[in-house]
C-alpha cells in the first residue's frame, strides 16, 4: 500500500523540527516537501542539527510546493488564515498547528484575538484536533487546527471533573502554568537571551492569555454549552526548555471523597493510549513532571483533593512540542486515517535527563 504524502510549511522552527523527527518514522508517511521561506535551498538538518545523516531533503519556498495528500501548517500566528483557500487547494486535507482554526465562534475569536478572522466562514467547519475530546470528528475532516500547548495541558487535566458534573461553575476555574522556553519558539527575543532567561520564574502573562480562549469553548462543550464561569489563566515562564506543568484550582459542587475523583479520571482516561493519572503515595514522581516526558507525547495528570475548600488541585504535564504541538497534530493525523493512533509516536522519554 501506498504512503501518504504529506508536506510541512514552516518547517524551520521548533514545532516544524518535531513534525519532521516524527513523520520521518512513521511507517504510513512520506514527507514529500518541507517549506521554509527562509531556509528555502538549504538542507533540513542545517536547521534541525538532529537530522544529520537521518535524512537529505532541503527546504523548498512555499511557492514552490505541490499537491500532496495532507499538508501541516507551521507558522506564526495569522499566516495560515490569510493563505489558507490556497492551502487547501494543495491538499484534501489540511491540519493547522497554529492558532488562527481553534475557536468555532468568531465572537470568541476576535475578543481574545483583537481583531477579526481572516476566513471566518472556516470556524465552525475546522475541528479542534484533540483526540482525547474529538477522535470521533477527525475521520471525515478536511480542516484540523492545532492546539495551544497550555490549554491542552489545562483541557486535558480538567476534562474528567467537568465530564462527571462535579465541577461548581458558579465559582472561578484558577489556572497557573509554568512553561520552557521553547513556547515562545525560535526567533530570539530579548526575553530570550540568555543572561535574562537563565535562573528565571518570571510572570509573563498572569491575565489575558490568548489559550484561555480554548478552555472556555472546550469545558463548555463538556457542560453542555456555553462555559458561564469565570476561567482565571496566568502563565508564567521558568527555567526549563521543554514542558508545562499547569496547577489549577478547581471547587466542587458537593462533597466527595478522592474515590469519586479517582472514578472520573479512570472513566476518561482508562483507554486512552497517552494519558495517564500520576498521584502516587511516596517518592519524587508521585505527581506529573515536565521533565520526564520530554520527546514524548504522554500527558500525565493528578490531583489531590481539600476535603473542606471542596477543592481539588488538578496537576497536568506535557512536552509543549510534542503533545502540546508536533505529537498531537500526528497523533490527530492517526486519527483521521484510521491507523494506530500510537504509531509514530511511542518513544516514552528520558530519565534521567
Amino acid at each position: 500500500m501506498s504512503r501518504v504524502r504529506v508536506a510541512i510549511v514552516g518547517g524551520s522552527g521548533y514545532t516544524g523540527g518535531e513534525l519532521i523527527r516524527l513523520l520521518l518514522f512513521h511507517p504510513q508517511v512520506e514527507i514529500a516537501q518541507v517549506a521554509s521561506g527562509s531556509q528555502a535551498g538549504h538542507f533540513v538538518h542545517s536547521a534541525h542539527p538532529n537530522l544529520r545523516k537521518i535524512t537529505t531533503l532541503r527546504f523548498c519556498h512555499p511557492d514552490d510546493l505541490t499537491s500532496c495528500d495532507v499538508l501541516f501548517l507551521c507558522l506564526p500566528h495569522g499566516a495560515s488564515q490569510q493563505d489558507i483557500a490556497r492551502y487547501r487547494s494543495l491538499a484534501p486535507r489540511v491540519i493547522d498547528l497554529s492558532g488562527d482554526f481553534r475557536l468555532r465562534s468568531t465572537e470568541l475569536y476576535q475578543r481574545w484575538y483583537g481583531h477579526e478572522h481572516a476566513a471566518p466562514e472556516l470556524l465552525p467547519e475546522a475541528v479542534y484536533g484533540l483526540p482525547e475530546l474529538h477522535r470521533e470528528e477527525l475521520p471525515n475532516a478536511s480542516l484540523v487546527s492545532g492546539t495551544g500547548c497550555t490549554a491542552t495541558a489545562s483541557i486535558l487535566g480538567l476534562a474528567p471533573l467537568y465530564r462527571a458534573g462535579l465541577v461548581n461553575r458558579a465559582l472561578p476555574l484558577v489556572v497557573e502554568a509554568k512553561v520552557g522556553s521553547s513556547a515562545a519558539g525560535a526567533k530570539a527575543s530579548p526575553s530570550s537571551h540568555h543572561p535574562d532567561r537563565s535562573g528565571a520564574v518570571r510572570s509573563f502573562q498572569p491575565t489575558g492569555h490568548r489559550h484561555s480562549a480554548e478552555i472556555i469553548q472546550e469545558m463548555g462543550r463538556l457542560s453542555g454549552g456555553d462555559l458561564q464561569q469565570t476561567v482565571a489563566f496566568s502563565a508564567t515562564a521558568i527555567e526549563m526548555v521543554r514542558g508545562i506543568l499547569v496547577t489549577a484550582h478547581v471547587f466542587l459542587n458537593e462533597r466527595i471523597d478522592e474515590k469519586a475523583i479517582w472514578r472520573a479520571y479512570r472513566e476518561s482516561y482508562q483507554r486512552e493510549p497517552f494519558m495517564r493519572v500520576v498521584k502516587e503515595r511516596s517518592g519524587v514522581y508521585r505527581y506529573p513532571e515536565p521533565k520526564i516526558l520530554a520527546g514524548s507525547n504522554y500527558c500525565d495528570v493528578g490531583f489531590e483533593l481539600d476535603v473542606e475548600q471542596q477543592r481539588v488541585v488538578v496537576m497536568s504535564a506535557l512536552d509543549n512540542l510534542m503533545k502540546g504541538a508536533a505529537g498531537n497534530g500526528v497523533q490527530a493525523l492517526n486519527c483521521m486515517f484510521g491507523w494506530d493512533e500510537s504509531l509514530g509516536l511511542t518513544f516514552p522519554g528520558l530519565h534521567p535527563a
